[in-house]
Order: structure tokens, then sequence, then C-alpha cells
């Protein structure tokens, strides 16, 4: 199957905000992506190898076509994270009656371990996080306690390990088998990919939580499930709170958090990170119809906003053909509410979704790529929210003023960058704060058919911190190349968020002022959902008998949306909570333009 990118261009056409695409190297004003056109195939792993070696695919995302063997040598790679070599003791297993002979056990068979295609490290932070060296000396003792004589004790039962993968396959000695019934630990390889896909989100055009990419984070979605002792995991639990709720004072006092907390994770040994593996993905390297200019990912390679914006061909300085290849058909539904969250899907959406912000490739951060935006304050004592500035209602999502007295920890100013819708129409304030509403009213609370799991997910933390937005102004920026003149209108607001975070910009992605979808687009969808023709999330859909909501290729909901759209344009329609930001004159334009 072949997904080309210009393909779902025109599928989701007018769904997506693009910079303005003015292709040719006489005229020095640029989009976002180098090549002007790129596909994205499902190619199995088998052909895909061989097709990198003669040049009909540039890049493999996600799969190892040459499994371990060599690779031709006009192909080159990339090295990142792939996943964590970990032990996990049977919880059922009567062998381990307290702390101290769990973790006699899980050290004892972590030291069991053969040596393999994995890195001795039995820390759950690498040095492919960006937190690393805070955790250095912490790590290195770790090591230390393996490698000291008599550091881990051969006494006691013989243990029965279950390997679970081919991975463990090759590291669990064949005399230390569990046979199909008792086991007592168990040895896997946690794909790391997977794991931050069971906590991360991407909506519309924010992507989060900001602190995806941490080394703490990571060692609390590998341990906390399995903690036994209630006692402790409350503690661990309340420590991690802390850290992601910005409850501490000053830089110092996170680091020892984090370093706290990672201590509390590993103190009951019911899971110990053995080590970590890396994964290798393939592009095309020739001389000249090779690409290069590549950026990816510490921890999901190609797989990631900032490969898609900066690969590029060698034989073009601008414009070419990129052909991608992935190893599995798409399969989720074609929405960026509840959709596009496969693998297929998410790659199609970083480069149509054109995000807010999005995870820096090499650290903690993050990257501004649709606004700018500065930590213009923050207090212990809290800022106060001025009454003038906006707060989404609950089930609503009508913008109300913020209560009197209301105080945040930080204000972060934006400048965001608008442009033109693909239906021709301009961004406008309503549409950067149209997504705040859209929060509240579909994850704020359970109402029937305004309500979405998945929203409510993607949401909640930009609800909880959310103190209120101020639009300040709108500003006109002109940047001149020569004879032609480029003119942006750039709204600035002031967003009030609860959160003392070190790093500006984890802060400045907790609640981004920014929309991929137009404020009309998303009034449709919304009616839709609304009237029972689809529902946003997968789990919704299930739950309510109805179909996935997917704009590009369910022929049924397109020919349902004609009418509702005739409806909403005969109507000239504006949502409540947009009708002191929107004119009726633009409204009309609006419908005009999504019909046309």
């Amino acid at each position: 199957m072949r997904v080309p990118a210009r393909c779902g261009l025109v599928l989701l056409a007018w769904l997506v905000a693009l910079p303005p695409a003015h292709a040719g190297h006489e005229f020095p004003f640029y989009p976002s992506f180098y090549p002007h056109e790129i596909t994205i195939e499902a190619v199995d792993p088998a052909a895909a190898g061989a097709r990198l070696q003669k040049g009909s695919l540039h890049a493999y995302v996600g799969g190892d076509p040459f499994e371990g063997k060599p690779a031709p040598a006009n192909v080159g790679h990339v090295e990142f994270l792939g996943s964590y070599v970990v032990v996990t003791l049977n919880p059922a297993s009567g062998s381990f009656p307290d702390k101290q002979s769990r973790c006699a056990a899980a050290h004892k068979a972590v030291d069991s371990l053969a040596a393999g295609p994995y890195t001795f490290h039995p820390y759950p932070i690498t040095p492919y996080h960006s937190d690393y060296l805070q955790h250095f000396d912490l790590a290195e003792a770790a090591k230390k306690e393996y490698r000291a004589p008599g550091g881990v004790s051969s006494s006691g039962p013989p243990l029965r390990i279950r390997a679970r993968g081919n991975l463990a396959e090759k590291l669990v000695p064949s005399g230390a088998r569990a046979d199909a019934g008792a086991w007592d630990a168990t040895v896997d390889a946690i794909d790391t990919h997977d794991l931050l896909l069971s906590r991360g989100w991407s909506l519309n055009g924010w992507i989060g939580p900001p602190w995806i990419k941490e080394g703490w984070f990571h060692a609390y979605l590998l341990h906390a499930g399995t903690i036994a002792d209630a006692g402790a995991r409350q503690v661990a639990d309340a420590t991690f709170q802390r850290l992601v709720s910005g409850r501490y004072d000053g830089p110092v006092e996170r680091l020892n958090l984090e370093r706290k907390l990672v201590s509390l994770l590993r103190g009951g040994c019911e899971r110990l990170v053995a080590g970590y593996t890396l994964k290798r993905e393939y592009f095309n390297a020739d001389y000249s119809s090779g690409v290069e200019n590549i950026a990816y990912d510490a921890h999901t390679g190609f797989h990631s906003p900032i490969f898609i914006r900066t690969v590029k061909l060698k034989d073009f300085p601008w414009n070419g053909w990129l052909t991608l290849g992935i190893p599995a058909k798409p399969g989720a539904a074609w929405n960026p509410i509840g959709g596009l969250n496969d693998p297929a899907g998410r790659l199609i959406w970083f480069a149509l979704g054109d995000p807010a912000l999005f995870p820096a490739p090499y650290s903690g951060s993050w990257i501004p790529n649709r606004l700018t935006a500065t930590l213009a304050a923050t207090s212990g004592r809290g800022i106060e929210v001025p009454q003038d500035a906006l707060i989404p209602e609950a089930g609503t999502g009508l913008l109300r003023k913020a209560a009197p007295g209301t105080r945040a920890a930080a204000r972060v100013q934006y400048r965001v960058l608008t442009s033109a819708f693909h239906d021709g129409s301009r961004m406008s304030p309503g549409d950067v704060l149209y997504p705040f509403a859209f929060a509240y009213r579909w994850g704020g609370e359970r109402r029937p058919r305004q309500y979405d799991p998945a929203v409510a997910a993607a949401t909640a933390l930009l609800r909880e911190r959310l103190g209120g937005v101020k639009l300040l102004r709108v500003e006109r920026d002109v940047l001149a190349f020569g004879d032609v003149k480029l003119t942006y209108e750039v709204p600035v607001l002031d967003v009030y968020v609860n959160d003392a975070s070190p790093d500006p910009l984890q802060v400045a992605a907790l609640a981004p002022p920014w929309s991929s979808l137009p404020w009309h687009v998303l009034v449709l969808i919304e009616e839709a959902v609304s009237r029972g023709l689809a529902a946003f999330s997968d789990e919704e859909a299930n739950r309510r008998g109805i179909a996935w909501m997917d704009l590009a290729r369910d022929r049924k909901l397109k020919d349902a949306l004609v009418p509702l759209l005739d409806e909403l344009a005969r109507r000239n329609h504006v949502p409540e909570a947009l009708r002191s930001l929107v004119t009726a004159g633009e409204a009309r334009e609006r419908w005009s333009a999504l019909k046309h």
C-alpha cells in the first residue's frame, strides 16, 4: 500500500494548517520540508533492504531490514535507544517473602544472564537520556554491586526463569529456564517506543507530556506498576507528583527529587533493569541519489517530527521526491483527535499536523515550531491571573473570565506564527483559542455524546494546570526578500499555567495556543460526533457502537458531512465559545471556503 504525503494533503486538505509552500531556488523563503513530495509506503522488511540498496527507498522507519546482517556499503544507519532488558519477579511466587529475599533473587537473575546483544547497565537512566549525568554516580554504584567479589550471592535454590521474546531466549541460560508451569522471574525486553506511547499523546497540534523524554519518567513507567508494597508505592507516587507538578524549590531540589524517585522505584527489587539494547534504522547514503542532513530522536529514531523536517535528498538543494518505508500498513482511522495513532498514522501526522512544539531530538526539552514562547514571569507565591483572562468551562467549553483571586505559578507569552489553512482561510485568534474550549468540552465532564476518553486523557494535564489565557494583541510582521514582501499576522497571548519546571520550554509545552485545524473544521467534526455519525476515538466508537471517525477514507462519513456542512453554512454558525471573537462576516467566509 502506498500513502503519498501529497495524497494525504489532498484527502485532508481542509483540515490542516500549512506554511506557505513556495518551492524553487530563486525564492529564499521555503516551507518546513526539503522534499516537495513525500511518499510513505508499507514495505515488508525482507523487501526493504533491497530497495534501500537500489535507491527506490530512501529510509526505512520502524524496522530492521537486515536483521543483524551487515548492510550494503551504500546504506547508512542511525542508532538510538531500543529497549530495556528487565527482570521481573513473579509476585505470586512464595519464594520471596520480603524485600531482602526479593533483591537477592532479582540480582541473582540479572547476574545469570548470558552475554548477548545488549549493554549491561543495571539502572533505568541510560547515556541516551539527557539527565544521565545527574544519575551517573548511582548508575556506576549499581554496576559495582555486580562487579565486586561476592557482590551477588549464588546461594539459595535455583531460580526458574521465564524468557519472553527472542532476545530473552538468547540471554536466559538453558539450565535456568522455567518449564511450562511455575516460574520465579521473567526476562524480557520492553521497547522504548512502546513504553512512551503508553503515556504519551498527540491531539490536534499538541504533543505531550512535557517530560516525555526525561529518564526519571521512563524509570517511573518501567517500575511503578510493579511495586508490591502499598506504602512504598504511595511514597513513589507522591514524589512523582511533586516532579510533574513543579512542587519543589528550584533546580537543586528537583534534581534530588529525581534521584530519590529512581531509588524508590528500584528499592523493592520487584523489577530490575539489566541493561538496554540499541536499535538501528537505515537510509540510502548513495553519493548523489541518497539522503543527508538527517536528524533523529534518541528514543524513537526516524519516527519523530524532527526527522521528516530535516532529511533532504542529496540530488536536490531543495524539492525532490522522498520515499519512506514502514513495516505495517495504516490501520488507525484518519482523524487528528483520536485517530492517526498507529505507526503509519503518527508519521503522517508528524508532517501534516505541524505541531506547536515538538520534542528536541537529543535532550529532554522542546523545539518551538509554529510559535515562539517566552517565560515572562514565575513566582513561588503565584502570579495573579488578570480578570479579563479566559478559562474554559468544564463540560461546555465556554470561555469565561477568570475568577477574582486566581493565581498561577508562571506566565508564558506566545507569538503565534499564523498562516493560511488549506481551504484558503487565514488563521485568526479564534483558531488558536478554540482548542482550549474543545479540550474542556470533550474532556471535562462525562456528558452524553459530548465526551471522549481519548480527549480526556490527552487534555487532563492541560485542564489541571491552565490558569487562564489572555489575547493581548495581533501584531503584523513583514519579511522582505528583495522586492518580495511577506506579511504575517501574529497573535500575541499570555497563558497562565501552574508549573515551575526549570526548563522554560517544558513549561511552554504545557498549554500552547495553537491548532492544526481551523475552528470551523473542529466545529464540523464536533457536530458529526454529537449527532452519532462517528466517534473521535476507537474506544468511544466501540462503546457507542458507531464508526471510528476517518475523515479521509470513510466514504459514508464524508457523504454524511456534506449536508451537515450545508446546514452549518446556511446558519452561518459560530460556536458559543467564539461569539465574542468571530464576526458574522468572518464566519460566512470560513464556511464558504470550506464548501468550495
